[in-house]
């Protein structure tokens, strides 16, 4: 075969790798395109919603600043978003339209359904669910999310603390900064502020979590000193502002003389009082298929020599727990209950 026909041949196959319909160069090229600019619309009406909650109308700065773009590829997502019948504008502000506005709850209530998968059952690091989610949430349909969430019990908060959306409705309700509280003030986390990532993986670092219970103990010009649950933190203020709080409920778990079960002495009877808010997804589910109830008994009653695992009489059941697993089983000893019993440590 000559050249030109070798050369003509050569061409053909790169046109054809390039051109063929659906799974060619070009058609992934244009899909990803695609993709990207939805993804690019869809996070402006989660913007635009933002804003209108908290009583604001978008603003072309306060977009261009979110989604990162020049003027002129700012220009074309909203239009697509205006043809869409998604927003509109009027004298420089944006608004969602109801369409719009639907699309965008949709969005939040995905996004905040996958980070609590994330976090539960994909057992990712919780400085890592805000980014992957970001990615899925534009690809999970209303029945998607709705099965989802059955999944997982109807989960009501992510891991940040906010409200998961029913059905795409809802409002956040992220309490007030922590700095607002004095010594002695007894509160609840209801909200971590991820951002930015930095402050959020120090407070992660700190073991702060939603639903963790505290009392302010000690207020520095540079620190506050709290006692959560077992144990004392100190939290830079420069970091305090991104936890929100509310105040504490009468949940008698929060009492002095409730402690974990993994701090409970060998043979020592004790009533479980509850599970650890912190303790969501499977490892939850786990614990109450086993028997772990509020007001079950249970006693330690055999222990390896690094005391983990340890094992618990629980309901006529002889149970194995990790640390990891009975720290978050909240319990209140049982009075005079110590009895006397033969070394029941085992050698690992």
């Amino acid at each position: 075969m000559t050249g030109l026909v070798w050369w003509t041949i050569a061409v053909a196959v790169v046109l054809l790798v390039a051109l063929w319909p659906r799974h060619g160069v070009l058609a992934r090229a244009q899909a990803r395109a695609a993709s990207r600019a939805r993804e690019q619309g869809e996070n402006a009406l989660k913007h635009l919603l933002q804003e209108a909650q908290a009583g604001r109308a978008g603003s072309f700065a306060s977009l261009k600043g979110t989604l990162r773009l020049g003027d002129r590829g700012l220009l074309r997502v909203m239009e697509r978003m205006r043809a869409g019948g998604l927003t509109a504008s009027e004298g420089g502000r944006y608004r969602l339209t109801d369409a719009g506005a639907q699309r965008a709850r949709h969005l939040v209530r995905a996004h905040r359904l996958l980070e609590r998968y994330l976090a539960d059952e994909a057992r990712l690091p919780l400085t890592a669910v805000h980014r992957v989610a970001e990615r899925l949430e534009h690809h999970l349909t209303e029945a998607d999310a709705e099965r989802l969430s059955a999944s997982m019990g109807h989960p009501e908060r992510d891991p940040h603390g906010d409200p998961i959306p029913f059905a795409g409705e809802g409002l956040d309700d992220p309490g007030e900064p922590i700095t607002h509280w004095s010594v002695g003030q007894q509160g609840r986390i209801v909200h971590l502020e991820d951002e930015p990532a930095a402050i959020f993986s120090a407070l992660v670092h700190l073991g702060l979590q939603p639903a963790q219970a505290f009392t302010v103990i000690e207020a520095t010009p540079h620190a506050l000193r709290l006692r959560i649950e077992d144990r004392d933190i100190t939290l830079p203020l420069e970091h305090a502002g991104n936890v929100f709080v509310t105040p504490l409920d009468g949940d008698t778990s929060d009492a002095a003389d409730v402690l974990r079960l993994a701090a409970l002495p060998l043979d020592q009877e004790a009533e479980i009082v509850s599970l650890s808010p912190t303790c969501q997804g499977l490892t939850r589910r786990r614990l109450l298929d086993l028997g772990f109830t509020p007001g079950t008994r249970l006693r330690p009653v055999l222990e390896t020599f690094a005391g983990d695992p340890r094992a618990y009489r629980v309901r006529g059941t002889t149970i194995a727990l990790r640390g990891d697993q009975s720290s978050v089983v909240l319990v209140r000893p049982v009075a005079a209950s110590v009895v006397a019993a033969p070394d029941r440590r085992e050698r690992a």
